[in-house]
């Protein structure tokens, strides 16, 4: 085959051997799937699949793959099944977090979908789009199999096959083990003993400067916005400035930048810092469905009272002696059902396996048809194991006893009968009231 050398072949004929193993699969590929964007094989590994397939740079500057990772990506592929019919929602939301996506980010995939289309100006516009144009994920031509529909006449939905959401998933899963791996452990060098990869950035990675003494100039906020709505407060002039001059009312350590509310219930809680914001933030993978990530242990755990203590600043979820429901459901799969998470063997013990995510159906409205499932990803057991189905007010009562035991000071403040703070004419449970462009926390 032209472009082969020491095991290796050129990203060109990868590209072409590619597309030609996997014409018998039921998941559409692409032709440009190691040399069209959003393909990077210069960070040293492109996506295939569920498989980040390492590349190496051989003499000359020339960038090479091995040829046995590519044919065994393809053969799974290609032994997946798929049924066009079972779709799964994949977008707009409205309130769903904003965030970059650029050609050197990671996959990504739910906002490149989203960028695309919004740029194209849908579904149609983008089928028909230049070649020249990206248009694959982890080598799997999407475009051929979204689904646009139209919800009362006006609101346009994406959707793609249950079966490529997952492969996509797996897609990014694959990417973020990877970029944590020690470099010893990647593919490149057992492969081909040519120089190392390049190792992929850390996408979690993040850099904190600034003095300390940064916050002495800035008042701490000692609940001037209690009780206020922040559908009002938020439309007042002058609240963006008021907001810098305070500390950050969960870390103390940085200025504040934005004004965190409850969006079930509408209240403020607190001016906080971005990354503060961040963290609380839920990871949502859809609507109704949240991705666990490690930050959880320090929400619920190290840091568990301070983050109670905020979240229930909301006199909505203090009166309930409850969280949002995003909320409710992560502390429900992190930690009311940790003893169920199944682990494996590593160097230092065990380790759980996967990715935890829960769902849920229903509303906090209805409590009595509102159920939580907690599952695992990636499981070696299985690629998507449940570990148990929660109803609503069972989450919310094994909170109530974890909160008195965690937090006592949080614990006695809230509760039906402690409605000192609470507005003469407390607010109904509402929608995000915040808008488009701000995340669901």
């Amino acid at each position: 085959m032209t472009g082969r050398a020491g095991g290796l072949i050129s990203l060109g004929v990868a590209d072409a051997l590619w597309v030609d193993l996997t014409a018998d699969g039921t998941v559409p590929t692409a032709s440009g799937a190691f040399t069209r964007s959003p393909s990077r094989a210069r960070t040293g590994y492109v996506l295939l699949g569920a498989h980040a397939v390492a590349t190496v740079e051989a003499s000359g500057g020339q960038w090479g793959v091995p040829e046995g990772e590519v044919r065994r990506a393809a053969a799974e592929l290609t032994a997946v099944g798929m049924d066009r019919r079972d779709l799964v929602r994949i977008g707009p939301f409205r309130g769903a977090p904003r965030q970059e996506c650029t050609e050197a980010a990671p996959l990504r995939w739910r906002l490149r979908i989203a960028r695309e289309l919004c740029q194209s100006g849908g579904h149609e516009h983008t089928a028909r789009r230049e070649e020249s144009r990206p248009y694959h994920l982890a080598g799997i031509d999407w475009r051929q199999l979204l689904v646009e529909q139209v919800r009362d006449g006006t609101e346009r939905t994406w959707w793609l096959p249950r079966t490529v959401v997952r492969l996509l998933d797996a897609a990014e899963h694959a990417e973020t083990q990877r970029a944590h791996a020690p470099q010893s452990r990647q593919a490149g060098t057992a492969v081909t003993g040519l120089p190392h990869p390049r190792q992929a950035p850390d996408a979690d990675s993040r850099r904190t400067t600034g003095p300390e003494d940064s916050v002495t100039s800035l008042r701490s906020y000692n609940g001037e916005l209690a009780g206020q709505a922040y559908s009002v407060l938020s439309k007042k002039p002058g609240t963006s400035r008021r907001v810098a001059g305070w500390a950050c009312a969960v870390c103390n350590t940085a200025p504040a930048t934005v004004l965190d509310h409850c969006h079930e219930h509408g209240y403020v809680r607190a001016p906080v810092c971005q990354s503060c914001n961040t963290q609380e933030r839920p990871d949502h993978l859809y609507s109704n469905d949240i991705r666990v990530a490690g930050r959880y242990t320090r929400l619920f755990h190290t840091h568990a009272e301070d983050w109670l203590l905020h979240w229930h600043r909301c006199p909505g979820c203090r009166a309930r002696t409850t969280l949002p429901l995003p909320h409710l459901a992560a502390w429900t799969a992190h930690t009311a059902c940790r003893s169920l998470r199944p682990t494996h063997p590593a160097p230092r013990g065990r380790k759980p396996c996967g990715t935890l995510r829960v769902s849920w159906t229903g509303s906090q409205n209805a409590p009595r048809s509102c159920l939580f499932t907690v599952a695992v990803d990636f499981c070696p057991s299985g690629e998507h194991r449940v570990l148990a189905q929660v109803p609503y007010r069972e989450a919310a009562e094994r909170f109530r006893v974890w909160l008195a035991e965690t937090a006592p000071a949080v614990a006695a403040a809230a509760g039906p009968d402690r409605l000192d703070g609470l507005p003469n004419r407390p607010r109904p449970v509402i929608a995000d009231t915040s808008g488009e462009g701000l995340a669901l926390f």
